[in-house]
């Protein structure tokens, strides 16, 4: 079956490779810069797959493959890959508490976190979700020996988590205290928060620069806020999100008592189950979202700039994906060079296939016989895609030639 596209008939002009007929370059430099597609395969997989598909169509371009990550699951990976980092591991907890095996990228004095690496829902079956009970102290054990090593800068990737803590069980990792109005010690779980009334800092404790790498800007509270939308899929019912979002208020007003200053409204606080918020507030850190931390790094502009053609995508492109996730952030920017781009999901729906951002989308779904055959088969498709992309792409700029 052949591959279905949204053809635009671009007019930016494709680099032609010799071996389809592409004549204008001898050698069409296309740059692969993908997410994951989530459940099936990394961002690393599908920028190879697609590689792979480009060179059987056109043996002569030259792939320049970029995975990319916007601060979920996946980006420390990405991230350390991409920069030929170290992996540290130590022993820490899972959100609920039980002894894992964990790690944390490591290069030049610089650690690359992932809080999903210790505290993510994929730890968790669903009967073991526990939303007024799982806290991020593992992802603070991760940082703590990060910064016990000398790190000079930490870059943690926030998503996936299995949490609604608001960094409180981090904080307790770096040695925060927490105390009820009756100056009882408390242990950071949610449902204790609306009982924290004093917060007590850690002695001698000397923080690097620590950057948030987020891709939602959520405020902490009320209904955007980390209860409400991200609750649901942690455990909670409804009594317990109102729960956790008054528990999350009252640790935000004391800190702003305590400490003056009121991170509730910014922008990501309410990211990881409100870790954003914790760490703006205990650790002083910077909330960027991951795909700008991952552009910065990796050279993204420059290397749009240098490519005859963009591919990118992720799993699905939809509503969210239009709303400044990383398949756009890397169209926008293919725009503003005047770079044909092509994207490539799952699946796609119409919004997106509507979109002018992308001049062509491809979906593995049109090809595939199931969405079984769709996650098994996904590499092949993705090769198979990538193939068919060219030959439109070529097709396309003889019609406007």
């Amino acid at each position: 079956m052949e591959a279905v596209s949204n053809a635009r008939g671009s007019e930016t002009g494709v680099a032609n490779c010799s071996s389809g007929g592409f004549a204008r370059y001898p050698h069409m430099r296309i740059l692969i810069a993908p997410d994951k597609f989530k459940g099936s395969l990394s961002a690393a997989a599908v920028a190879a797959a697609i590689g792979r598909g480009v060179k059987a169509a056109c043996e002569d371009a030259v792939c320049d493959l970029l995975p990319i990550a916007d601060g979920g699951e996946g980006f420390a990976e990405t991230l350390a890959t991409a920069i030929d980092a170290e992996w540290i591991e130590i022993v820490s907890v899972d959100a609920i508490g039980r002894s894992i095996d964990a790690r944390y990228a490591w290069k030049d004095g610089t650690a690359i976190l992932e809080m999903s690496e210790a505290s993510g829902l994929w730890r968790l079956t669903p009967v073991e979700r526990a939303p007024l009970e799982a806290t991020t102290y593992g992802t603070g054990l991760l940082l703590k020996d990060a910064i016990e090593r000398g790190a000079e800068k930490v870059i943690i990737g926030l998503g996936g988590s299995a949490t609604t803590d608001g960094g409180c069980g981090a904080a307790l990792a770096l040695g925060f205290t927490f105390f009820s109005g009756d100056n009882h010690m408390i242990e950071g779980r949610p449902h204790e928060m609306m009982m924290v009334d004093r917060i007590e800092l850690p002695k001698d404790l000397k923080l690097p620069e620590i950057v948030a790498a987020c891709d939602v800007t959520n405020p902490l509270l009320g209904e955007r806020g980390s209860a409400a939308v991200y609750g649901p899929q942690k455990g909670a019912d409804p009594t317990m999100v109102d729960m956790l979002d008054a528990g999350l208020e009252n640790l935000a007003d004391v800190v702003k008592s305590q400490f003056g200053g009121d991170y509730r409204d910014v922008v990501g606080a309410g990211a990881a189950g409100g870790l954003g918020f914790g760490l703006l507030a205990f650790c002083k850190a910077t909330i960027r979202p991951g795909l700008d931390v991952i552009a910065e790094i990796l050279r993204l502009e420059e290397r749009i700039a240098q490519a005859d053609l963009v591919i990118t995508g992720e799993g699905r492109l939809d509503d969210q994906t239009l709303d400044g996730k990383g398949p756009v952030r890397v169209a926008a920017l293919a725009r503003k060079y005047g770079k044909p781009v092509i994207a490539i999901g799952g699946s796609a729906t119409a919004e997106v296939l509507q979109s002018e951002l992308f001049d062509h989308v491809f979906t593995v779904m049109e090809i595939a016989t199931s969405l079984e055959e769709a996650m098994g088969r996904a590499e092949v498709l993705l090769e198979k895609l990538a193939a068919d992309a060219l030959q439109i792409m070529r097709s396309a700029k003889q019609d406007v030639e």
